[in-house]
């Protein structure tokens, strides 16, 4: 390693002012976490073993998803294709944050960093594209119910796994092909080594799309509201009835779904638009790892919860499928 061009076993830029004054020049970000040590080079960041420890929890748990439904040939529906396209996003952006973790610390490269770092946002954004055709996927069967499971259906569910993974693939290439701020630490954003205005495209983009997830999900909302009330005037059913109960359990899931993803991701991406590199590293991991938690709960949410996904898993793990499992009916709250 050069002295010329330190390297930074983190996520963060370094200080301007211990950069500066060429007190410490390697591992910068660490030693003002504790200055006072005498070898900051060896030190290893609490939080990047926070954000190592929560992508292989990410990896191991979505690898399970990405497993069970290759190796079953009767999930092959658009809803499991794009189920197993969000857990092998998911399963990448594990490793990612594994691979940067024990690359930053052994290596010390800055083009090892930018891999890592390109897969990191590539799998990412795959994620949130995933999320948001699921939510296609998920309003298209509700609106055309009649002819939803048709060959057409399937050409356009592969027309969009093209297309979420090409433009996620373009997005992680940028820090590789020059997008970063290695050369001129003053363009860094709160997440080194993207840009400044790398993060502010990627959190606009962020904000769109939860926008149209958002006005996706209130029509949902409103088309199973409707479907439940047609079916309330054909039978006579009371408010009190079951099938209103898991209705209306069906459209707090809607509300779950929606507020986890806020809750995780919208914290990161404001601060993104506001931080800078100047800002305190403490504030950019605070939003970091909860973010990360999204990939964490997004196979308890869409896949854990399937029941053909279910029956499958039970399958692989003991070879039988248990009578509440196999017998238990498909209810509004499973949208």
């Amino acid at each position: 390693m050069s002295e010329e061009s330190p390297v930074t076993p983190s996520w963060m830029t370094p200080d301007p002012i211990w950069a500066s004054t060429g007190a410490v020049t390697e591992n910068i970000t660490a030693a003002t976490f504790s200055p006072a040590l005498q070898s900051p080079e060896w030190l290893v960041n609490p939080w990047d073993v926070v954000l190592c420890t929560s992508g292989a929890l990410i990896a191991c748990e979505n690898g399970l998803v990405v497993l069970v439904i290759w190796h079953n040939p009767a999930l092959r529906a658009p809803m499991f294709l794009l189920i197993g396209s969000l857990a092998l996003a998911d399963l990448l952006a594990g490793l990612g944050l594994v691979l940067h973790f024990f690359f930053a610390y052994l290596l010390h490269s800055d083009p090892t960093q930018l891999l890592t770092v390109g897969l990191v946002v590539a799998s990412f954004s795959a994620s949130i594209f995933s999320l948001l055709a699921i939510t296609i996927d998920r309003y298209l069967s509700l609106y055309y119910a009649l002819t939803y499971n048709s060959e057409r259906t399937l050409t356009f569910t592969y027309t969009m796994l093209v297309l979420l993974w090409g433009v996620s693939l373009c997005l992680g290439l940028l820090p590789v092909t020059g997008v970063n701020c290695l050369g001129a630490e003053s363009t860094c954003s709160v997440v080194r080594p993207l840009t400044k205005n790398n993060v502010a495209v990627l959190s606009v983009s962020f904000l769109l799309l939860f926008g149209l997830m958002l006005q996706l999900y209130v029509q949902i909302c409103k088309i199973v509201l409707h479907h439940a009330h047609q079916i309330a005037l054909q039978h006579h059913f009371l408010t009190a009835t079951p099938h209103y109960v898991t209705t209306r359990k069906g459209v707090s899931t809607l509300a779950l779904i929606l507020g986890t993803f806020a809750a995780c991701w919208m914290p990161f991406t404001v601060y993104s638009l506001v931080g800078d590199y100047t800002y305190p590293p403490l504030y950019t991991y605070a939003t970091l790892v909860p973010a990360t938690y999204n990939s964490i709960i997004n196979p308890l949410i869409y896949a854990f919860r399937n029941q053909e996904i279910q029956r499958a898993l039970w399958l692989v793990c003991c070879g039988c499928v248990p009578a509440s499992v196999a017998q238990r009916a498909r209810t509004p709250s499973d949208v």
